[in-house]
């Protein structure tokens, strides 16, 4: 009976070792897989300027890993989740609104965050209107002249172009997109193009895009003039599948941490040429104020929905005001 147990016990210790041996196999058969790591970026830009201004720090980024980082340019938000929701992008650089889809969607994990030239972690949305167009010089003159105006409106998932002047801007004024006389979705660059040459009459933007435009383009933003600006916006976030070999994870989080604090000249003029002076820790609990932002302009749009019967109505408030509930506490929770 004893020699049997014993047996038995033999055969369970080779067992187990088999099996930690396959997992760590399979661990590093993971981390071989990683040949090459795509970049995801938004085109806010003609393609040539992000790159000229992005490839310097990835090919740092580059060095720092041992493979290749390639930047994978999409035309909007919705490209790059994608892209990262079917592994075709390995790290993405979001705005906070587009990091939550990336999150929700694309088995996205928020890791670091930009520090501006200014040294804030955070900018500022904008609405612009022509600096010629003396008719509108502040918010009062969107909600007072909104049937009558041309609106440039931001992509769906930008934080700084949708998310941030829909809420504050337009719905706590208890107006939306839909009341102005004819609205146009596009890009930050697009919309900036659309003001200038009077195409739409007001358009929403960031701080971030001016400071760029104002050096590289003057005679462009001698043409606009900021007609409101939001509260401090968290900065955007840079973030990694979740899927990616811990080791990569680990480089990848001390390269972007401590790139440029050395004073190494060539790494600032790679983060000046992006108007950054750094990178700071975070995570996906970044992303909790703006996930309440969210509801709470869902909330304001339900209740102002004249389409929308009593008993509908009051369904949907009560779903929303559980999802605010929610969030209070975490972040209540974080704040400790």
């Amino acid at each position: 009976m004893l020699r049997s147990i014993k047996k038995a016990l033999a055969i369970l210790a080779v067992c187990s070792t088999a099996i930690t041996t396959s997992a760590l196999l399979s661990q590093q058969a993971v981390a071989s897989e990683i040949k090459t790591i795509n970049f995801g970026i938004i085109t806010t830009d003609a393609q040539q300027n992000l790159r000229q201004r992005w490839q310097p720090m990835l090919d740092d980024l580059s060095e720092a890993l041992g493979v290749p980082v390639k930047a994978y340019f999409a035309p909007d938000y919705a490209g790059i989740i994608q892209a990262m929701r079917f592994k075709k992008v390995d790290m993405a650089y979001y705005g906070n609104k587009s990091a939550i889809e990336a999150v929700d969607r694309a088995n996205a994990e928020v890791f670091a965050r930009y520090v501006g030239d200014d040294g804030l972690e955070g900018y500022y949305s904008v609405l612009l209107a022509n600096s010629a167009n003396d008719k509108i010089n502040n918010l009062q003159d969107v909600i007072d002249q909104r049937a009558s105006l041309n609106f440039g409106n931001g992509e769906p998932n930008s934080t700084s172009g949708f998310l941030v002047p829909n809420y504050y801007a337009l719905a706590q004024n208890h107006i939306s997109a839909h009341d102005f006389k004819r609205t146009v979705v596009a890009g930050h660059a697009a919309n900036v193009m659309a003001v200038a040459n009077n195409q739409v009459d007001v358009a929403t933007n960031h701080t971030m895009n001016l400071i760029r435009i104002e050096k590289s383009t003057p005679e462009l933003y001698k043409k606009l003039k900021v007609i409101w600006q939001s509260q401090l916006i968290p900065s955007d976030v840079m973030t990694w599948r979740k899927d990616i070999p811990e080791e990569t994870k680990t480089k990848t989080r001390e390269f972007f941490l401590s790139y440029g604090k050395d004073g190494n000249p060539q790494a600032l003029k790679n983060l000046k040429g992006l108007s950054w002076s750094g990178f700071a820790a975070t995570d996906n609990n970044q992303l909790l104020p703006i996930r309440q932002m969210e509801a709470y302009k869902n909330l304001i749009e339900t209740q102002d929905n004249p389409r929308l019967d009593e008993e509908e109505k009051q369904k949907r408030i009560t779903k929303i005001q559980q999802e605010l509930n929610t969030l209070s506490r975490q972040i209540d929770a974080v704040k400790g």
